[in-house]
């Protein structure tokens, strides 16, 4: 009998995942198994995840014909499962010391899902940037009709995937044609419905999540400004107080938002040009919109990078998020090049 599946869907993640995998296999005890889908990556993936599971009999190794999406690709991983429950574990983050088994003994309970906090963590991940994704002190539970005080309090968690367990069979009576494509199908999956055995909530980080290293990067203004926002606000049976403490409708209308974007790089011209400028626009909100796109995007990296310290003293990954970016100025002013960070 497997209690929990820890599933974890990839592709091209050769020179990351090993160290995911070693974070788990050490902790790996009766009644866990531990679960790989591969969405047919072309690098060395295959090779580095058939080493680490040589000889291991509670490990699985499923390689797909085709390069399905992540959102597909979950869904077959819960497919293939065998537990229980399933934890939707990410391919380049690793578990915290005894994790696996103080979710274990959270899954004593048998609620319908169980929500993990997380810390954050530089690249290397040893930098320790956040230590507390959800800043609460003790465990919460959530009954059946309080999805959307679950929603309110832990939705930006929710964001990341690997904060998921959940009972599989309550995941496989749920529809996720809706939500693929949308980068966050858990989500969408956890409230299209009530979870009739409620939900807890563990406050202590079982995982360490890896800052920086996001696959979908380069699409992080469509998945922020407009993927992100319309899965939360398509969710039914929730209340608009739970879904604006999550995040706000229309993002990309706030000038600060907009700003963070611009000095990461994810905000140009083209991005403007393919999201907003089709938008029905007022005016002023146009040439707002435009100007921001349109500003020299090095100096307002320089700009939001003096600021952002003094602005929001303990915004970490932010400010590693502008000197990840291609218009970090002392790459594009090599005089500054060697100046230390603040």
């Amino acid at each position: 009998m497997v209690r929990l599946s820890i599933c974890i869907a990839t592709y091209n993640r050769a020179d990351v995942i090993a160290q995911t995998l070693e974070s788990i296999l050490p902790q790996l005890r009766e009644g866990v198994e531990l679960l790989v889908v591969d969405g047919a990556s072309p690098d060395a993936t295959e090779s580095v995840v058939n080493s680490q599971f040589k000889g291991r009999i509670d490990c699985r190794y499923v390689r797909l014909p085709a390069k399905g999406g992540l959102d597909q690709d979950y869904c077959l991983a819960v497919e293939h499962a065998q537990g229980e429950y399933c934890w939707l574990m990410t391919d380049d983050d690793v578990l915290k010391p005894h994790a696996i088994n103080r979710v274990m003994e959270a899954l004593q309970a048998n609620p319908d899902l169980l929500v993990v906090n997380a810390e954050v963590a530089g690249p290397d991940l040893k930098t320790i940037l956040t230590a507390r994704l959800l800043k609460i002190k003790g465990n919460r539970e959530f009954g059946l009709s309080q999805g959307a005080e679950l929603l309110a309090l832990a939705g930006s968690l929710l964001s990341f995937i690997g904060a998921v367990v959940v009972r599989r069979d309550v995941w496989l009576t749920r529809d996720p044609k809706p939500y693929l494509g949308s980068e966050f199908v858990h989500v969408g999956m956890i409230f299209q419905a009530p979870l009739e055995r409620g939900a807890r909530l563990l406050a202590q980080p079982q995982v360490r999540i890896r800052y920086g290293r996001a696959l979908w990067s380069p699409r992080a203004f469509e998945i922020w400004m407009f993927k992100w926002p319309q899965l939360v606000w398509g969710l039914p049976a929730i209340s608009d107080e739970a879904k604006k403490a999550v995040c706000p409708r229309n993002p990309w209308k706030r000038t600060v938002a907009l700003a963070v974007m611009k000095a990461m790089g994810c905000y140009t011209l083209a991005e403007y040009r393919q999201w907003l400028k089709p938008l029905k626009l007022g005016t002023f909100t146009r040439l707002r919109l435009a100007g921001i796109a349109a500003f020299p995007d090095s100096l307002f990296n320089a700009l939001m990078q003096m600021l952002l310290p003094l602005v929001i003293p303990g915004a970490k990954g932010t400010l590693l998020n502008l000197r990840q970016s291609r218009f970090d100025y002392r790459r594009r002013w090599p005089v500054l090049r060697n100046r230390k960070p603040s």
